[in-house]
């Protein structure tokens, strides 16, 4: 998979981003312009693997982590650092 030359800081906040249950994988190719299997690969490479697992079960199928298949669109809290409308 091929991943563009982040710094770590992006990395971080990347990392975080997924972690969050109401931030959805769009959210984070809008600021970043990660693909959510491109997240995916990073979360891989930069976890330890019993946490990437746990993180993979946890959002595997959840609602929340993807914008089409939420049951609500506006009303939600948004962080400063989240770019975009």
């Amino acid at each position: 998979m091929n991943l563009p030359d982040l710094d770590s800081e992006t990395i971080d906040r990347i990392i975080e981003m997924a972690w969050e249950d109401r931030t959805p994988f769009e959210a984070i190719e809008q600021q970043f312009g990660l693909q959510e299997k491109q997240v995916i690969a990073l979360m891989r490479l930069q976890m330890k693997a019993s946490s990437f697992k746990m993180w993979r079960e946890r959002v595997t199928g959840r609602k929340t982590k993807h914008i089409k298949r939420r049951d609500f669109v506006s009303g939600r809290f948004r962080s400063q650092n989240q770019k975009g409308s």
